[in-house]
């Protein structure tokens, strides 16, 4: 592995090659997450777990939960050992988890919850390493579409889960939940050897004082003579970036000047999760199951139906992003998303013999907005809104208070539905919907269009005089 920097730095290196493998943690990361879903109906009725919400919440919610600390020990050890290093580890993390969970023993409950912990430690890892890999390794004049590339990678592993589910559904439960979980090893051992041939990124080597080796992966994916002007910027931003680290600390995130943009942005992460979209993405046969009365294993095909939407969703914000303001798409998004989690309770109270089918309908509007608008703007104003002297730390925090909500979710809605009805959680997280929007509005300032120094004057002057309208909230 020690050479393959200088093997890759002899020839010109495809940009295609690198962004697709740069990206394709996001598959695993995906792929990861959504497997469960099928999987869960055959390893209830496999272990007898009907009926046991706390241990299918634990079950399901584990790779979250991992999640939460594979990003921060991602990030820390990534500035150690490098992006690409470190993309490595966590595939084959991937690989053994995946592995390990194919072949749980009967009835292993801790053993499993044990398991898809590890996996959640690399999740979380590419979570973090991929869109920092990927900002680093591509062109200024690209960046802006990359967090629109990694939210399709993601999906499309999401996709790709549902799809191995509804092909292995036919098979012995036994046999059947345990394949759905150990074939995630397979996009795993793809991602090891094709991050093998990647570079090291610029930015890494120059922080490890590598100018030689920066340089030289530089020639290799950029223009001749843009190569020395990108070192050079490099340079400055490592400098700048080691002195904000050494003049700030927790205490810097919650000070007058800072917490505005730190709440906005912390917040926005926050709402994502709690919104409850991840119900729909682990649970959604289940679901299915105790609205109709059939067996969850049998309703495959709605997940397919769900990523098919996912996928389609960030294809049109790829297309969008940067056609209408961040606070406008969110603001639209939440709205028609909490909406279509109240609706379906309104309509239920009204309408006593309504189809209980009604409540999934909804749930796929809510799917589709939830696809271009919060699902991948949250990233995107998390990226921008941060100023550099707390970028990394305020980051670190957006990203933990994301998994901590995913993780809850997971937790918490097979317990929740256990005691009340569906569309009574439904509406709860609804509500949770609308306030996301009050939030977007009243605290959140507008970043598009605006440099990074504009947004943080426009927090800056919010703190001085917290009774005063952000100047970017028009």
């Amino acid at each position: 592995m020690k050479t393959s920097t200088d093997k890759s730095a002899s020839k010109k290196i495809s940009s295609k090659f690198i962004y697709f493998f740069g990206s394709f943690g996001g598959i695993l990361f995906g792929y990861d997450i959504g497997v469960m879903t099928g999987a869960l109906p055959f390893l209830q009725n496999d272990w007898g777990l009907q009926g046991n919400a706390s241990v299918i919440g634990w079950i399901t919610s584990a790779v979250m939960f991992g999640a939460i600390f594979g990003g921060a020990l991602a990030g820390q050890l990534s500035d150690r050992l490098g992006r690409r290093k470190m993309i490595l580890l966590s595939a084959l993390i991937f690989i053994i988890g995946s592995v390990l969970s194919g072949i749980a023993p009967q009835d292993g409950t801790l053993y499993l919850i044990a398991v898809r912990t590890l996996l959640g430690l690399a999740v979380g890892a590419a979570s973090a390493l991929v869109p920092a890999y990927m900002s680093e390794m591509a062109p200024a004049r690209l960046r802006g579409s990359l967090s629109g590339i990694n939210q399709t990678m993601i999906v499309s592993g999401m996709l790709l889960s549902y799809v191995v589910d509804y092909l292995l559904k036919d098979m012995p439960e036994m046999i059947a939940w345990r394949l759905m979980l150990g074939l995630a090893a397979v996009p795993a051992v793809i991602l090891f050897f094709g991050v093998l041939h990647l570079p090291e990124s610029p930015r890494f080597l120059v922080r490890g004082g590598k100018l030689a080796e920066a340089r030289q992966v530089l020639a290799c994916i950029r223009p001749e003579s843009e190569v020395e002007a990108e070192l050079a910027d490099i340079q400055a931003t490592a400098r700048d970036e080691q002195q904000a680290k050494q003049s700030t600390s927790l205490a810097t995130l919650v000070s007058n000047k800072y917490r505005y943009l730190v709440a906005a942005g912390v917040g926005v992460a926050a709402f994502q999760q709690f919104q409850g979209a991840n119900a729909i993405f682990y649970y959604i046969p289940m679901i299915v199951e105790q609205a109709t009365g059939q067996a969850a294993s049998s309703q495959l095909m709605w997940p397919i139906i769900q990523g098919i939407i996912l996928v389609l969703g960030s294809l049109v914000f790829l297309g969008i992003a940067d056609r209408f303001n961040r606070r406008t798409l969110l603001t639209v998004g939440g709205t028609v998303m909490g909406l279509s989690f109240i609706l379906p309770a309104v309509l239920n109270s009204l309408i006593p013999g309504m189809d209980p089918m009604m409540i999934v309908f909804f749930l796929c509007i809510y799917v589709a907005f939830y696809s271009f608008t919060w699902a991948p703007l949250t990233w995107v104003i998390v990226g921008e809104i941060f100023p550099l002297a707390i970028r990394g730390r305020a980051s670190g925090m957006a990203s933990s208070f994301n998994w901590i909500g995913s993780f809850l979710v997971g937790l918490l809605f097979p317990i929740m539905t256990a005691t009340i009805s569906q569309a009574a959680v439904f509406a709860i997280f609804g509500v949770i919907c609308l306030l996301g929007v009050a939030f977007i509005r009243n605290c959140v300032p507008e970043t598009r269009g605006h440099t990074l120094e504009e947004i943080e004057a426009a927090g800056t002057r919010h703190g001085e005089a917290e009774d005063a309208k952000p100047v970017l909230m028009h």
